[in-house]
């Protein structure tokens, strides 16, 4: 039995020295141009495991007049080695991302820089899966960069586990406008006590939930939450308000037509995995967070305090709901005249800062902006983003916009 060992010992080392040898023209031509490159490979696990440069980007580019031939790793490269994250990946929100930027309608009216240039949407959004002509396209409109993915959360080239693991490694995306989650992890409890935890403050084992404890139980890489982003899901509930309210934000967000039928944007969102469409995805995904909340909470406690959460979403869906009909109303009357691209007679929510004019400014706002502060807030256990910077604002969107809709009706008249 010692033998064995010594055998495969011997064995794991001279495919160790192969691999150097192997990377060694690399690694020294590559410690001039770009030496914190050679630097975070070495601290890599694929530096002692046999990942060597060829690996990820093949074995055609070996000097400076060849560069254009560089293999730019995709998730199918990961998935050599990694296939079982690589498939969770797939099948979850994350793979997904390119498709849903480019499904947006503004989305084609952005300048590029903001889109494939990675500086504005692209920059987060490029942790989707890209076709291979859309990869080809972003290698002829720049250097073809943003097509890895999973470089997204362990960043080039340390891919480091520990590091994808950490609440920070979600910041760079998951902040600001539409998703502040790091803002609200970060100051609620859960998250003051991770920052602790991580500046030595409380001790090694103190129970403290990061994004990945609950968004990634046991690693998964689906990534994934009961409501999803939209915070819209089939079948409608049985109370008839909330049923009618949600009909009225499908319409604004062009999946349902004036009649209440589906349109052919339900086939984007089912396609983009946005909304959960039937109460079988959506328990399961409650499922999974009731149990990661009952490692610290009794269960009791976790179910009460995530029905806080679906009944904030109720009464700001009731809110916003509200203000979509009264721009829609607008419409009706031909008060304001609703633009040739919208998919029905509804406002649509998904034109952005494109929205035409100063009212339907102010509907998107409360959409994307507070309506997403109000509920998200309240299941990331931060009161104040709850309250003042989601339920608050939204109170003050509904008067601004109905005070702009009568003072545009009495304009009319007069």
């Amino acid at each position: 039995m010692k033998n064995i060992y010594k055998l495969l010992f011997i064995i794991s080392l001279n495919f160790l020295f192969l691999t150097i040898a192997f990377s060694q023209p690399c690694v020294e031509c590559h410690k001039n141009i770009t030496p914190n490159i050679v630097s975070d490979w070495n601290l890599s696990k694929h530096s002692t495991n046999g990942v060597e440069c060829s690996t990820c980007h093949g074995e055609k580019h070996i000097s400076a007049k060849d560069v254009s031939n560089v293999q730019i790793p995709t998730p199918e490269t990961c998935g050599q080695c990694h296939e079982e994250r690589v498939a969770q990946y797939k099948k979850g929100k994350h793979a997904v991302a390119w498709a849903a930027m480019k499904a947006m309608p503004t989305a084609h009216f952005q300048p590029m820089a903001m889109m494939e240039g990675m500086k504005g949407c692209g920059g987060c959004h490029k942790i989707g899966v890209k076709s291979e002509q859309e990869i080809k396209d972003l290698k002829k409109n720049g250097a073809g960069f943003g097509v890895a993915s999973c470089d997204a959360c362990h960043t080039r080239h340390t891919f480091s586990k520990k590091e994808a693991q950490q609440p920070q490694a979600c910041q760079t995306c998951h902040m600001g406008f539409d998703h502040p989650q790091w803002e609200m992890y970060s100051a609620s409890k859960h998250g003051v006590r991770n920052l602790l935890k991580q500046n030595k403050t409380l001790p090694e084992n103190t129970a403290a939930p990061t994004c990945q404890t609950c968004h990634m139980q046991e690693g998964n890489h689906e990534v994934r939450a009961a409501w999803g982003f939209l915070a819209v899901r089939l079948p409608m509930p049985e109370d008839k308000q909330w049923a009618a309210d949600r009909a009225t934000i499908l319409q604004g967000l062009g999946v349902l037509d004036p009649t209440g039928k589906p349109t052919g944007r339900l086939d984007v969102v089912k396609a983009a995995d946005v909304a959960r469409l039937d109460q079988e995805s959506w328990q399961k995904e409650r499922d999974k967070m009731l149990k990661t909340c009952n490692q610290c909470h009794s269960g009791n406690f976790a179910r009460g305090e995530l029905e806080k959460g679906d009944n904030m979403i109720k009464e700001a869906d009731h809110l916003m709901a509200e203000a979509i009909r009264v721009v829609a109303g607008l419409y009706k009357d031909g008060i304001i005249k609703k633009a040739a691209n919208y998919a029905s007679e509804f406002p649509d929510l998904l034109t952005f800062h494109d929205a035409p004019t100063t009212i339907e400014q102010k509907l998107f706002v409360m959409f994307l902006e507070h309506r997403m502060r109000a509920f998200q807030g309240t299941f990331h256990a931060n009161p104040d983003y709850a309250l003042w910077y989601g339920w608050s604002e939204m109170q003050r969107d509904l008067t601004e916009i109905k005070t702009i809709a009568e003072e545009l009706r009495d304009k009319i008249k007069k």
